[in-house]
């Protein structure tokens, strides 16, 4: 009997084995690409983490070691460039964020209309969205030179004066920068918006129209409540990445003038290019790290993000 069991119970050991190589199969198959990108991700993450715990400056070979905390205390207590500079990364952010959100939402719902040359208007819109940051600059760079661009031409009616140059100008540089950040930057609200506008069902509008509902009772009670996660999510998106936009302002004003236009990124960039100085540009990359992270939890946690519309 004792053997007859044995035997009876050998393939479904069988049946165990064999199946349990299909359920390791799919994480065979996504190893190589998840060791790729745990290199490509962790190590860099790591290794700033690492530096930003040593004196490292290449141009002072003699001065590297550990530091410990030293890099940290110079960020909060010694350095008024690093608080500047966050001053304006936050307002950066806050317009730009908000300017091509209300852009983006007008654009979308304007193209989701039915028109003549509806997806001619749609590319127009979407176009600027596919061009790199060096050459948006390049274009705005032409747009505001004072010989050859806008500044002339309204000169010539009699608006500002010859040889304006908005980018050299304390007072208009800001918003010079935050005009071509809009044209490229906006596209991308009216992307995800219209993509999700295009997911509402249409049976709900004429309900609400039967029910005598005009247009912006629909729009705020159907449109937006709809539309609330995509936003949330876009503009998080956004946020984090004009937090760290470098290529636009780099390129068009390089920080300046006198170093009104400075991010916090840019300072990073300039501090570890340019200073050499790589082990305070790790630990100010740490603390930029750890700012973005505890604002887009608290963003999203106030935000509901995925909850009951």
């Amino acid at each position: 009997m004792a053997q007859a069991a044995a035997v009876a119970k050998q393939p479904r050991a069988g049946r165990r084995r064999t199946g349990a190589a299909p359920r390791r199969l799919p994480y065979l198959l996504i190893a190589p690409a998840g060791l790729l990108m745990l290199g490509f991700i962790a190590y860099p993450v790591l290794s700033v983490f690492y530096y930003s715990l040593q004196h490292y400056n290449v141009t002072k070979p003699w001065k590297n070691g550990y530091a410990g905390l030293d890099n940290f205390t110079r960020i909060f207590t010694e350095d008024p460039l690093f608080w500047s500079t966050l001053g304006f990364s936050a307002k950066w952010v806050v317009v730009q964020v908000g300017l091509q959100l209300a852009l983006g939402l007008v654009l979308a719902l304007l193209v989701n209309q039915t028109f003549v040359g509806r997806a001619l208007a749609r590319a127009l819109v979407f176009s600027p969205w596919a061009v790199s940051g060096v050459l948006t600059t390049t274009i705005w760079m032409l747009l505001y030179n004072p010989s050859t661009g806008m500044s002339r031409y309204l000169a010539d009616i009699g608006i500002g004066s010859y040889g304006t140059s908005v980018l050299s100008d304390t007072g208009t540089v800001f918003w010079a920068a935050v005009v071509a950040e809009l044209w490229r930057g906006v596209p991308f609200f009216a992307i995800l918006i219209l993509a999700d506008l295009q997911s509402i069902p249409k049976d709900l509008y004429e309900a609400a129209s039967v029910d005598g509902a005009g247009r912006m009772r629909q729009f705020f009670h159907i449109t937006l409540p709809h539309l609330k996660d995509a936003i949330i999510l876009s503009t998080l998106l956004r946020a984090v990445w004009e937090f760290n936009n470098v290529d636009l302002l780099y390129t068009l004003t390089g920080g300046g003038p006198a170093g009104v236009t400075t991010t916090l990124p840019l300072m990073i960039a300039n501090t570890g290019i340019e200073g050499h100085d790589f082990g305070y540009a790790s630990a100010l990359t740490t603390v930029a790290f750890v700012i973005l992270l505890f604002c887009s939890i608290l963003y999203l946690r106030l935000s509901k993000f995925g909850g009951d519309r």
